[in-house]
């Protein structure tokens, strides 16, 4: 028997010998008619797979696992099948779906960082090799029906625009269907969505929400499956992309806590360890780990800075509830349908720990990334102007929590998501439920397992090997293991000896019930536009733990065991070498060198009155860099309208007339509204109209200087006291012509996309020599 590299899954599909080299056709007398035989590999009673993997949730917040926060869906897939306290990711988002889609280490399938930092260093090219097939390929070529829905973070940003290529997109790798946005996050009420590799306008409804959508969407899904294909098995992998930031959910839901955090979160810490002891999620003799020095005690806030940051996490206690209960809407459907019984689910709790991004808790959640301090009293005072505390959660905000209430949420560990050597960063509760074969076990399960498992786990269920060959490429080795050996038995031994973790140079390296750890060059609590100056990883202090006996991290024995951590810091650089882990701190490598970042080229632009949705990244970087927008129109009586925008309400440029008056608004991430303002209004007829933006210098953030001219003339000038280095949004846009998505501008908020009622012929952006 051979096998045949042509078809999908090569080393697994076998096809017979061929009788002789020419393909020799029947007779008359043989032509009767036979139904093709396919060959397929699976078990015949092979389940249905559903992965359901939220985003940005803690450890410490599901009131399944002791937390505060009501999370039904996660409670009923754990007590109809097993719950696990020792599953880890790899600390952030494109890093974990990378990981888990291909079954290998995320700096092997390219991944070591988010896309939008990719750059040419191995590990960080953002691109999943065709070397490693996801498992969506490979359970597309044996049968099943496959889709995607929500948060897709693993196209690299060169791939995102309308001219792709889409090979990298979700259908792309092995999906039927996608129906979600392609980046790390999206508003809730105005998401940037792909159906498949068009773009899709939400409507402006008041009554919608994406994750919502998503579950309606999937379920819509479910039943032309139902309809069309009922004999195939189907992989279905939801992720929404809640309850990552901005913190979006209707009123209602965020008052279903109101008072529950007033306490803050010391407290929430001390009484969510005491509950996870009680409930046996964690060990009996687990310790608790202090709060780390730059994080503030409750106790020193005021009474006024309190009731917003408990407010802020009312909000997201509201968010995580809303968003389990539209998980919960996916188990009624296949109930419905008759498919529960059959069905493996996933539930991973989150594709890192709790985020700790929101800093000292804001509105606009890319404060942190860009680097851009900020005091609670300059969002308190912003929120008083824009509806108080309980705007808090609508599309006017994009905001997010305290980093101590990210820290919080992963009691009893030590740090939070982008902590890679620490648990806080990567343990995530799991639970795992396939009514036919797994019976229902309330006894946690506490095998070390890491997210890579879960393709190796699949292929076992349905009984096929990891493949060699998929669409003719070659495929690398799985890096996980089956965890089916722990579906029976909670007291089997943990088969998986090693596991590395890496995030921006925070590191850690697992072996056999030991761990070491490395915070790396930062804490993501603390803004910095350039945490590497001064780094050298060679002089990072490594900590030791027992991990086996010491589940929170809470004792470091590197002092007793120096021999036994030099060995396994020697482990780390043998699988850091392997994977393509080094060099360490290369995940902010574009941020810090802007000239090797992916984006437009050319040192002119020109663009029609059809462009929109334009990804930010990929369109004209009028945030941090020297620009001339000329813009040439026609305009009517009564002019209205967006002529050009770039992101959204937390931060974005506008350029746009009101009441026949040119205005331009430089939004950064809501601090500092910047607005010229045309002392004329525009006559009817032909125009230019020219926005200058000059920066300063080359520095990160650095300032600069506007002017709005009209027909050569310049009418309007202002300074900008900083600039946006890296990203105005995560997935907002550029259009022309209107403003889609979230509006940039609080002035047309309500009456977004607000779209130009004139003629536009061109919009031209160029790059004069700048700092």
């Amino acid at each position: 028997m051979t096998t045949s590299s042509s078809g999908p899954l090569g080393s697994v599909l076998p096809l017979p010998h061929p009788a002789s080299p020419a393909r020799v056709g029947m007779s008359l007398q043989e032509s009767s008619y036979h139904k093709r035989p396919v060959p397929m590999a699976r078990k015949a009673d092979a389940p249905n797979i559903v992965i359901i993997m939220l985003d940005d949730a803690g450890f410490a917040q599901a009131d399944t696992v002791g937390g505060p926060i009501h999370t039904p869906t996660l409670t009923r897939i754990a007590d109809s099948g097993v719950r696990y306290n020792a599953f880890h990711t790899t600390a952030i988002c494109s890093a974990t779906r990378a990981s888990l889609l291909t079954g290998r280490n995320h700096h092997r399938v390219g991944n070591g960082i988010i896309a939008e930092f990719a750059s040419d260093w191995d590990g960080y090219t953002a691109e999943i090799p065709k070397s490693c097939a996801t498992i969506a390929e490979v359970l597309q070529a044996h049968g099943y029906r496959t889709a995607a829905f929500g948060k897709w973070h693993n196209t690299p940003v060169d791939a995102t625009t309308s001219m792709g290529p889409f090979d990298r997109w979700p259908t792309g790798h092995g999906f039927d269907y996608f129906y979600g946005f392609i980046g790390g996050e999206t508003s809730q009420y105005e998401p940037r969505l792909y159906r498949n590799t068009t773009p899709v306008e939400p409507p402006h409804d008041p009554a919608y929400h994406l994750t919502e959508d998503l579950a309606a969407d999937a379920i819509r899904w479910l039943r032309e499956r139902e309809t069309h294909a009922p004999n195939d098995p189907f992989f279905l992998y939801w992720t929404p992309g809640a309850v990552h930031a901005p913190h979006h959910v209707f009123k209602e839901w965020s008052d279903k806590y109101k008072g529950q955090f007033d306490d803050g979160w010391d407290t929430y810490r001390e009484k969510v360890f005491a509950r996870q002891k009680a409930m046996g999620f964690i060990p009996a003799d687990a310790a608790i780990t202090p709060r780390h020095s730059g994080l503030p005690a409750w106790e020193s806030l005021n009474e006024k800075e309190r009731r917003f940051q408990a407010r802020l996490m009312e909000v997201f206690a509201g968010f995580l509830e809303h968003t389990d209960v539209q998980a919960g809407k996916l188990v009624d459907e296949l109930e419905r349908q008759g498919l529960r019984d059959n069905t493996l689910i996933f539930y991973v709790f989150s594709d890192n720990g709790s985020s700790a991004e929101g800093m000292t808790g804001t509105l606009a959640e890319l404060n942190s990334q860009n680097g851009i301090p900020n005091r609670p009293a300059q969002h308190m005072a912003l929120l008083g102007k824009l509806g108080g505390l309980d705007a808090l959660g609508s599309a006017k905000f994009d905001n997010h929590y305290h980093a101590a209430w990210g820290w919080a949420g992963m009691t009893p560990f030590q740090g939070t998501k982008l902590v890679a050597g620490y648990f806080g960063g990567t343990r995530v509760p799991l639970a795992v439920s396939w009514p036919k074969a797994i019976p229902p076990d309330r006894q946690v399960r506490p095998q070390f397992h890491h997210v890579n498992d879960i393709a190796a786990t699949i292929y076992d269920v349905i009984g096929v090997p990891a493949p060699e060959v998929v669409y003719g490429h070659a495929q690398e080795p799985l890096d996980g293991v089956s965890m089916r050996y722990t579906f029976g038995s909670a007291t089997a031994p943990g088969i998986k000896q090693t596991q590395y973790f890496e995030v921006l140079g925070s590191r850690g390296i697992f072996h056999q019930g030991w761990m070491a750890s490395v915070w790396g060059p930062r804490t993501p609590w603390v803004a910095d536009n350039n945490p590497y100056k001064g780094w050298n990883p060679r002089d990072d202090t490594w900590a030791l733990y027992h991990v086996e006996k010491d589940y929170s991290q809470a004792h470091d024995l590197a002092a007793q065991e120096p021999e036994r951590l030099e060995e396994l810091k020697q482990r780390f650089d043998a699988a850091a070498r392997e994977n393509h882990v080094y060099p360490l701190g290369a995940g902010l490598w574009t941020l810090l060198h802007p000239e090797d970042r992916p984006g437009p080229g050319g040192a002119t632009q020109h663009f029609s009155a059809d462009h929109q949705r334009v990804p930010e990244i990929m369109a004209p970087n009028l945030r941090a860099r020297s620009s001339v927008v000329r813009v040439e129109l026609e305009t009517r009586a009564a002019a209205e309208g967006v002529l050009y925008a770039l992101g959204g309400v937390a931060g974005g440029v506008s350029l746009y007339i009101a009441d026949g008056h040119v205005v331009y608004e430089y939004n950064a991430l809501m601090l500092k509204r910047t607005v010229m303002r045309a002392p004329k209004a525009l006559e009817p007829g032909r125009h230019t109209i020219e926005v200058h933006t000059t920066v300063v210098s080359k520095q990160l953030g650095t300032p600069g200087r506007l002017s709005l001219h009209i027909d050569g003339e310049k009418v309007a000038e202002a300074l900008l006291f900083y600039t946006v280095p890296m990203l105005f949004t995560a997935t907002e846009t550029f259009n022309v012509g209107k403003d889609l998505g979230s509006p940039v501008a609080l002035d047309y908020f309500d009456r977004a996309p607000f779209p130009f009622n004139g003629v536009i012929h061109d919009v031209q952006v160029s790059y004069p020599s700048s700092p």
